[in-house]
């Protein structure tokens, strides 16, 4: 019936959206999902292309980075894909999973994302590890980048600032500023204030 995988697959997203009245939130994930997978790049993707014309405007693609697990995030990085889809794009970040290897767990604080990259972007999805418990400092610090992500949209002068800082850095946190070694303190002191609490409950 159709033509090509993107023709049909936009088809079917289209009529599921308008059937359900157009929802705010509709999101569409790509076969080409992030630039590894696009052949022979994004910009020359055919199928991001067909895509781009004919996948409604208020439906938001979903895009994992540069691979399935992005280390970096940028505005640069993101401009080509943006460019080719012509839509605001929905990060879907797998900067924690290890649905692909359990035997590693990431305790680590949320970093190589930069500075003003959520005034670009329609949304961010956090692709947690598998075990519960193992996801507060992760929440728990991409929670501290959104707050500086909304002191960069309150101070647009810094906004899409991308400094080594930035990426990793050491310094005490700032308005407007991001340092993942002061997220990662600040989620320690409130995770053992929270198994100290848990420790305390009757039946522990």
């Amino acid at each position: 019936v159709f033509p090509s995988l993107a023709q049909a697959q936009a088809s079917v997203a289209n009529e599921v959206y308008q059937e359900l009245g157009q929802p705010s939130i509709f999101l569409f994930c790509p076969t080409e999902y992030c630039s590894s997978l696009c052949s022979p790049s994004p910009s020359q993707s055919s199928y991001l292309l067909t895509l781009a014309q004919e996948l409604l405007p208020g439906i938001g693609v979903i895009w994992t980075g540069t691979k399935v697990v992005s280390r970096e995030l940028s505005a640069t990085l993101l401009e080509e894909v943006e460019g080719v889809l012509q839509h605001r794009l929905v990060i879907w970040d797998n900067l924690y999973a290890n649905d692909y290897d359990c035997r590693r767990v990431f305790l680590g604080p949320y970093t190589g994302r930069a500075p003003g990259l959520m005034s670009r972007l329609r949304g961010l999805l956090l692709n947690p590890n598998c075990e519960l418990q193992a996801n507060f400092i992760p929440i728990h610090t991409l929670g501290s980048w959104f707050q500086s992500e909304l002191g960069s949209c309150a101070h647009p002068n810094q906004a899409g600032t991308e400094t080594a800082a930035a990426l990793g850095d050491s310094q005490g946190p700032q308005k407007g500023t991001y340092s993942p070694q002061g997220a990662l303190e600040l989620a320690l002191l409130d995770w053992v204030a929270e198994i100290n609490r848990q420790a305390l409950e009757p039946g522990r």
